[in-house]
C-alpha cells in the first residue's frame, strides 16, 4: 500500500475470472476525511468514508504483467452505493422485501435455519456457496455447515466449473490443481491442444501467453464447435459435433498408437494401464471418429504431426469437454494422449484445465464441495476426519459424511432441503434447468442469501445479506496456476455492509457456538494453514507475508521453508507408486441427441464483456453497451430455412424450457448448432434450456450440449404498446407455445416467493 497527497494506492487482484490478474485500487479522498492505512483493521465494523476509487495498472505481477480485459478496467464499477445493497433485506408478511437493521435480519436467520433443523433433521438446512468466495470464506462456510449446522448438505456452483477435470486430474496424477506448472510455461511449449477453451473472451489477459507460443515458433489446435476469435488464432482448428470430445480425443489417440509416435520408455517407467487403453483407442479408428465428429481425418492426422513433433507440449481444456455427462472420461481421453506421448510430467508438458471462477480451484480445495475437508482431503478418510476433527475442537464422529452435489442438492429444496443458505451464488440464472431450480427455491420453507447485490436468486430469499466486496476486505485466492494470491482490502466497508466473516460469526453464535469463527480474514488463513497441513492442497507454509513478497506462493508448501511449488510431477505423480494412470475410456453419446422433434444441438458459453450469472457485469453501463443482452447465434443456412434475418427474435425450445432472443448469424458456427451466451435471466435465459444430465463422478450438469429446434418468432404488440414474442414456424418441428423461462423481478418492494 502506497500514500501520496491524499491518495492511497493498493495491490490487489481483480474480482473475476480465474487469472486473478494484478491490479492495483488508487483511493482518493471525497468530502469526508479519506483513507487511511487502518482502513481494513476491523473488518466486520462499518465505514463512513467519502472516497472515489479508479483501477489501475500493476505491471509486475507475472500473471497479466499490468494488461486487464474491460472487466478489470471496470471493476470498481460495482463498488458504488446505486449498484450494490447496502442493508439487510427481510421479507414481510406482505410478501415484500424491506430493509432491515442487522440484529433483526441475523435472528430471522438463525430462526429459520434452527427450525428447519429440529422440525426435519440437520440434513434438511442446506449450505450452497460460490467459486468467487475468498479461501478464507469458503472454509470457514464449509465448516460452519459442518460444526454449527452440522448437515451433510453443502456444495457450491463451482461444481458446475471444473469438477470433471478435477476428478479425471485426481485419478490419472493423484491429484487435482487446475495447471500443474505457471502460465509462462505456455508461451515456450512447442504445441497447444486448447480443447472447448475461448480464452480471447474469457480471460483475455492469457492470450499473449499463446500468442508468444505461436511467436517461438510453436503451434496452437483449437478443438471447438464454433469458430471463436481464439480459434481464428489457431494453426489447426478442429469443429466437431458437440458432445463429440471424447470420440475425437480418442481417435487421435488411435493415430498416435498406429503411426508409432508412443513414448515406449516414459509409459514403461511413468505410467500404468496403457494396455487398456491402446485397446480401446484401436477401437476408434479414424474413419469411425470422422463419421462421430464431423472432424476430417486428414485434419486429425495434422493434429497429430503438430502434438509428437514438437519437443514438449501440452493439452488444456475448459468447459467444452468437462460440462458434459460424459465429461470425468472426456478428459481422462485428452490426459491419455498426453500419457502415450510422453508429454506428461516433463518440463513444459503436461495436461491442464482452465479453471473459470475466480477461486474455482481453493473454493473447492477448502470445504465447501460434499465430499471434501480442508486439504483436499477426502470426508470419508477416517484420517482426515480426526485431523480436521482435532484443529476444529470437535469429536470426528460428530462431523457429518458425504452431501448432494450442487444440482442434487438445488432440486431437492423444498422437499429434503427445507432451508437454504446461499452465499455468493446465482443459481437461478446459472443452474442447469433453471426454471426448475427456480421453483424448487421457491417451494423452500426459508431461504437466506448473502451477496453483494440482488441477484435474481437474492430476490427470491427470505431475508437478503449484503457482503463486502474484494475491494472492502482481506482474503487469499488460488489461481488456476496453484498460485495462493492476496486481495487487500482497499476501502472500508461501507455503512450497512458486513463481511461474511462477520456474518458466519454471528450466526455462530446465535446458533450455540461461540468460538472458532475468527472475523479477521489472515486469523481464519492461519486456522486453514493447520488444517490444510499434511494434506493433497497443503497451505501449511503459506503467510500472508510471503504471499505479499512473492507475488503469490505455489502450494503444495508444506513448511514456512518450503519454496513452493510452481511446477507438479517432474520427478513423480502423486499416486502412491508415483505413477499416473490412463484411463481407457469408450465413447458413448451424449445424454440427449437431437430427433425429429429436437433436429438440432444447443451449445452454451461466455462472451467478452460479461461474467458468469451477469449479477455484477450486467450492473457496468460500459460492459453492457457491449455486450447488452441475450442472443442466439446460428448458421446463415438455418437462418435461410427458417426465414430469419440478423436480430429476428428466435425461441430455442428444448425438452426442458424455452428462451428467447436475437438471431445473431455467424458462419464461425457448424449448420446444426446454435450457440446462447448463459449471462442473462428473463426469457433469453440460456440455462431454461441446458439439460441437467449428470456426469457419474463427478456430478457435472451437461450444460455444454442439448437437443433443441428454433423457432420464428413474430412479434405482437400489447395494448399497453410493449412487445411481447409468440413462436410462429419452426425447423424441422411444430410451434411451441408460452412455456419456460420466465423472469424474476428483482426489485425490492415486490414479491418474491
Amino acid at each position: 500500500m502506497t500514500t501520496h497527497a491524499g491518495t492511497t494506492t493498493t495491490d490487489t487482484h481483480c474480482p473475476y475470472c480465474s487469472l486473478q490478474c494484478g491490479m492495483g485500487l488508487r483511493a482518493e479522498r471525497g468530502s469526508g476525511p479519506g483513507i487511511d492505512s487502518d482502513a481494513s483493521k476491523d473488518p466486520g465494523a462499518p465505514g463512513d468514508r467519502d472516497v472515489s476509487v479508479e483501477v489501475v495498472e500493476r505491471p509486475g505481477f507475472p500473471v497479466n504483467r499490468g494488461a486487464l480485459c474491460g472487466k478489470g478496467q471496470s471493476a470498481a464499477e460495482v463498488l458504488r452505493r446505486g449498484v450494490r445493497l447496502t442493508a439487510p433485506l427481510v421479507r414481510g408478511v406482505d410478501g415484500v422485501l424491506r430493509e432491515a437493521g442487522w440484529d433483526d435480519a441475523l435472528d430471522r436467520v438463525a430462526a429459520g435455519l434452527a427450525a428447519a433443523g429440529r422440525a426435519y433433521g440437520r440434513d434438511a438446512v442446506g449450505v450452497f456457496g460460490g467459486g468467487g468466495l475468498t479461501n478464507e470464506k469458503a472454509y470457514l462456510l464449509g465448516k460452519f455447515a459442518r460444526v454449527v449446522l452440522r448437515t451433510a448438505n453443502i456444495d457450491y456452483n463451482g461444481r458446475f466449473c471444473m469438477s470433471s477435470a478435477a476428478a479425471a486430474g485426481k485419478a490419472a496424477f493423484g491429484v487435482d490443481r487446475g495447471l500443474p506448472f505457471p502460465m509462462e510455461d505456455i508461451a515456450r511449449t512447442g504445441c497447444v491442444i486448447l480443447v472447448g477453451a475461448n480464452p480471447a473472451d474469457t480471460m483475455p489477459p492469457a492470450l499473449r501467453y499463446f500468442t508468444d507460443m505461436r511467436a517461438a515458433g510453436g503451434r496452437l489446435v483449437v478443438v471447438d464447435p464454433r469458430r471463436t476469435r481464439t480459434a481464428a488464432q489457431a494453426d489447426l482448428h478442429l469443429q466437431p459435433v458437440p458432445g463429440t470430445d471424447l470420440a475425437l480425443a480418442l481417435g487421435l489417440l488411435h493415430l498416435l498408437i498406429a503411426d508409432g509416435h508412443v513414448d515406449e520408455e516414459f509409459v514403461a517407467a511413468r505410467t500404468v494401464g496403457f494396455d487398456a487403453a491402446r485397446a480401446t483407442a484401436m477401437a476408434h479408428w479414424p474413419e469411425r471418429v470422422e463419421r462421430i465428429t464431423g472432424v476430417p481425418v486428414e485434419a486429425m492426422r495434422e493434429a497429430i504431426r503438430m502434438f509428437v513433433s514438437a519437443p514438449a507440449a501440452m493439452v488444456l481444456t475448459a468447459r467444452g469437454p468437462e460440462q458434459q455427462s460424459k465429461g470425468v472420461d472426456t478428459v481422462g481421453a485428452w490426459i491419455d494422449l498426453c500419457l502415450a506421448a510422453g508429454k506428461a510430467g516433463r518440463p513444459l508438458s503436461g495436461y491442464g484445465c482452465l479453471t473459470g471462477q475466480g477461486n474455482g480451484q481453493g473454493g473447492r480445495e477448502h470445504g465447501q464441495k460434499a465430499d471434501q475437508l480442508p486439504g483436499y482431503r477426502m470426508i470419508t478418510d477416517p484420517a482426515a476426519r480426526a485431523h480436521v476433527a482435532e484443529v476444529w475442537g470437535v469429536d470426528a464422529d460428530s462431523l457429518p459424511g458425504p452431501g448432494r452435489s450442487a444440482y442434487e442438492l438445488l432440486i431437492s429444496c423444498g422437499e429434503e432441503i427445507r432451508a437454504l443458505f446461499v452465499m455468493g451464488s446465482n443459481p437461478v440464472v446459472s443452474a442447469p434447468n433453471a426454471a426448475h431450480v427456480q421453483t424448487r427455491l421457491a417451494a423452500l420453507d426459508f431461504l437466506v442469501v448473502a451477496d453483494v447485490v440482488l441477484s435474481e436468486t437474492a430476490a427470491l430469499a427470505d431475508v437478503v445479506l449484503p457482503s463486502a466486496q474484494w475491494a472492502e476486505e482481506n482474503g487469499t485466492m488460488t489461481n488456476l496456476e496453484g498460485r495462493v494470491i492476496l486481495r487487500q482490502a482497499a476501502l472500508p466497508v461501507p455503512d450497512g455492509v458486513r463481511t461474511d466473516l462477520f456474518t458466519l460469526n454471528a450466526l455462530a453464535r446465535r446458533l450455540g457456538v461461540e468460538r472458532g469463527f475468527a472475523t479477521d480474514a489472515e486469523e481464519v488463513f492461519d486456522e486453514l494453514r493447520r488444517a490444510s497441513a499434511g494434506g493433497a492442497a497443503d497451505y501449511a507454509g503459506i503467510t500472508y507475508d510471503r504471499i505479499r513478497a512473492e507475488d503469490g506462493v505455489f502450494w503444495p508448501c508444506p513448511d514456512v521453508a518450503h519454496p513452493g511449488t510452481p511446477r507438479l510431477f517432474l520427478d513423480r505423480f502423486a499416486t502412491p507408486d508415483g505413477r499416473a494412470r490412463f484411463a481407457a475410456p469408450t465413447h458413448r453419446a451424449a445424454a440427449e441427441e437431437p430427433d425429429a422433434e429436437y433436429p438440432l444441438y444447443l451449445t452454451t458459453g461466455r462472451v467478452l464483456s460479461q461474467y458468469q450469472s451477469g449479477a455484477q457485469t450486467r450492473r457496468v453501463p460500459t460492459l453492457n453497451r457491449a455486450a447488452s443482452g441475450p442472443f442466439v447465434e446460428l448458421h446463415p443456412d438455418l437462418a435461410e430455412r427458417m426465414g430469419v434475418g440478423e436480430g429476428d427474435p428466435v425461441a430455442v425450445t428444448s425438452r426442458r424450457g424455452r428462451a428467447v432472443a436475437p438471431a445473431r448469424l455467424s458462419r464461425e458456427i457448424r449448420p446444426d448448432t446454435v450457440f446462447m451466451p448463459f449471462h442473462w435471466a428473463g426469457e433469453g435465459r440460456a440455462n431454461s434450456v441446458t439439460n441437467a444430465a449428470l456426469d457419474p463422478v463427478s456430478r457435472m450438469p451437461e450444460f455444454k450440449v442439448c437437443a433443441v429446434r428454433l423457432e420464428r418468432v413474430a412479434k405482437v404488440e400489447s395494448a399497453a404498446g410493449e412487445g411481447r414474442a409468440i413462436a410462429s414456424d419452426g425447423v424441422d418441428g411444430a410451434g411451441f407455445g408460452f412455456g419456460g423461462g420466465a423472469g424474476v423481478d428483482a426489485a425490492v418492494g415486490v414479491g418474491g416467493r
